[in-house]
């Protein structure tokens, strides 16, 4: 469900940013997500102590998971389509077991985990090479900056685990309102949206549903598999983003992928699913009862 979710996001975007520029879009996203958890909360789970308590962690958990991530994948989706930038997402995984392998004790690097991220990265190689030289079919500014929010993502995903015994609700709604206002201040300045012309009603659905669907719903199951499952098995759910995102571009917005973004996006899908362990284990417990 939240793979479908995240997918979507891309898809909502992609259509909003056609009368919203990054900055005052990700405002937006963060501002409608806010207010919804907080009226869907009503003051329950303690949420203003734990605010009161946790405002620096919200913060920078805001910062690293929304502000900085959005901002990035939103500029450089107006140049990519939503197929090709959830597939740039989907590196999140790799690089949150590089991450934790750096400052968790017990997400450590292991020979599966080595040869799944190699693989990640092996397939994102091949999914930038279209994009490399005269024949570029896009800039690659705008195919780094989705890499580098996946690169935030992994980031947020380690620091999200203090969070574990809030309830994910509250984490949800405690860094959508961080990162609204981190972002206030920087679409003032940036876009002035006072001056922008008034979006149409299809932009104004795509960012509801940007808000309320993908994000104030989203985030409160991403939380919740973030403290039953640990940050990095929540993080394979990009494995599922990609599909629904690749899908909903070519119905609705004409977008196609080279072979090389085809055959990137399996590479990077096989690295997840080592990176996974899961389907490894299955395999060799089907040879173990052959074998016996």
């Amino acid at each position: 469900l939240l793979g479908l979710l995240w997918g979507g996001s891309f898809f909502f975007a992609r259509v909003a940013l056609q009368s919203i520029p990054p900055v005052t879009l990700a405002l937006s996203r963060f501002t409608i997500a806010a207010l919804a958890l907080h009226v869907f909360i009503a003051g329950r789970f303690d949420i203003y102590r734990e605010l009161k308590n946790r405002w620096p962690a919200f913060l920078l958990l805001g910062l690293i998971n929304n502000a900085i991530p959005h901002t990035l994948i939103f500029a450089g989706q107006t140049q990519i389509g939503a197929g090709l930038a959830s597939i740039l997402n989907a590196t999140t995984p790799i690089w949150t077991v590089i991450i934790a392998h750096i400052m968790t004790s017990d997400e450590k690097l292991t020979g599966r985990k080595i040869a799944g991220t190699l693989t990640g990265l092996m397939g994102t190689i091949l999914l930038f090479s279209p994009h490399i030289g005269e024949k570029a079919g896009a800039p690659l500014w705008a195919l780094a900056l989705p890499l580098m929010a996946a690169v935030s993502y992994g980031f947020a995903a380690i620091f999200s685990r203090r969070f574990k015994g809030v309830a994910a609700p509250v984490t949800a709604a405690g860094q959508l309102t961080a990162s609204t206002l981190i972002m206030l201040p920087l679409s003032v300045i940036v876009d002035r949206p006072w001056t922008l012309a008034a979006p149409p009603t299809g932009v104004i659905l795509a960012v509801l549903a940007l808000a309320l669907i993908s994000t104030a719903l989203g985030y409160v199951l991403y939380f919740r598999l973030i403290a039953s499952v640990g940050a990095t098995n929540a993080s394979l759910v990009t494995l599922l983003v990609p599909p629904s995102a690749i899908l909903l571009g070519m119905l609705f917005l004409s977008e196609t992928l080279e072979w090389q973004e085809w055959a990137g996006m399996l590479v990077i899908g096989l690295g997840l699913l080592v990176l996974d362990g899961r389907l490894l284990r299955r395999v060799r417990r089907i040879q173990d009862k052959s074998s016996a």
